[in-house]
């Protein structure tokens, strides 16, 4: 396999926002950010023409350029498990998962392209392009079965974005699903808390939340709650007769009726996430003490306040970039302090290809 190059933009191509950073290696344990960008986008991109139009746009934004292109992919639809299966070859359980992933699934995924990596190793699950060869330590549970996760995306979707990016002329290097590559950011950017402590992840994304559940390196807990960016907006505007800019300016002052309505929206994902907290501690006879939370909504510290209120326990944004130096006119640097919560995805998905070289 040819060496990997020693820089790569990552980018995520999140449901109403597109982000993407550039990353560089220098030397074995420095990673510096020379850039950064997000572009909002439409609510529906029809074809692989407008998806690269978008991208375009994004890559004009960030500015800089790199041999390598590392895309994550946010999606309702997408299929993201953990199973367990005798200790099996990567290569075997890919094939299995192929000829017959409804056995190995006991859902049907014909439409769906597949890839699957040991739990403690999931930067190495990729949809497209390059694929690390799924030699790191795998985790045999109690029951002398290995614990895989496997992830998926539609095949139209991966045709599409295929196709977008050989309309920019980029290389899509590695594909990836969202989650994961948040997962592989949290990694790299809070090492000690990974390898030694139980903790929580929420991603609150546009249409969809994400929780995943980490312990002790292994990712034990993966979920996503259909509630998001979107509807919190809608709900916070619906009542009051505001639009979304004076939403968001009467929950920076603490408007005693948008917290109202601010809690009642986010009742049901507080109720989701508790629930997947108690099904962790059951099995697993560890407790979950705070949450760390990234997304756009994280922004917002009356969001924060009310889930933590809710659960009983602090919800604490976490900066991807915590371990990276940062090389950034100072313009720029100064605006990372509001936006480095949404980079987590994008981060992840470089440093997942960077790690690999």
């Amino acid at each position: 396999m040819a060496k990997r190059a020693n820089s790569v933009i990552g980018i995520d191509l999140g449901k109403h926002v597109f982000k993407s950073v550039l990353l560089q290696r220098k030397g074995d344990h420095r990673v510096v950010l020379t850039n950064y960008a997000s572009r909002a986008v439409p609510d529906e991109i029809k074809n692989a023409d407008e998806l690269a139009q978008q991208i375009k746009l994004l890559l004009k934004d960030l500015g800089g350029s790199a041999k390598s292109y590392a895309v994550a992919v946010s999606d309702p639809d997408a299929l993201l498990r953990i199973i367990e299966q005798p200790n099996t070859p990567i290569e075997l359980l890919r094939s299995a998962l192929r000829l017959n992933g409804l056995a190995v699934l006991n859902q049907e995924c014909q439409n769906f392209v597949l890839d699957c990596a040991p739990v403690s190793a999931t930067s190495a699950v990729a949809l497209a392009g390059v694929t690390p060869n799924g030699t790191a330590v795998e985790k045999v549970g109690s029951s002398g079965k290995t614990r895989y996760l496997v992830g998926g995306l539609l095949r139209p979707m991966v045709k599409q974005i295929s196709e977008a990016f050989s309309k920019t002329k980029t290389p899509a290097n590695v594909l990836q699903l969202a989650p994961v590559c948040s997962f592989n950011a949290f990694e790299f950017a809070y090492p000690q808390i990974f390898a030694n402590e139980a903790f929580l992840l929420l991603d609150m994304g546009h249409l969809q939340s994400t929780v995943l559940i980490g312990q002790k390196t292994e990712l034990m807990l993966v979920r996503s709650v259909d509630y998001g960016g979107k509807l919190c907006g809608e709900a916070l505007i619906a009542d009051g007769a505001v639009d979304s800019a004076t939403a968001r300016m009467l929950m920076q002052q603490g408007d005693a009726g948008m917290a109202d309505t601010c809690r009642s929206s986010l009742l049901g994902l507080a109720t989701e996430v508790r629930n997947s907290i108690g099904f962790f501690e059951g099995q697993c006879e560890e407790s979950i003490h705070r949450i760390f939370v990234s997304g756009g909504m994280a922004k917002t510290e009356m969001i924060l306040q009310t889930l933590s209120d809710e659960l009983g326990l602090p919800c604490e944004i976490w900066d991807p970039l915590e371990t990276c130096e940062v090389a950034l006119p100072s313009a720029k640097r100064q605006a990372l302090s509001s936006e480095f919560v949404s980079l987590n995805v994008a981060c992840g998905a470089a440093i997942s290809y960077l790690k690999a070289a």
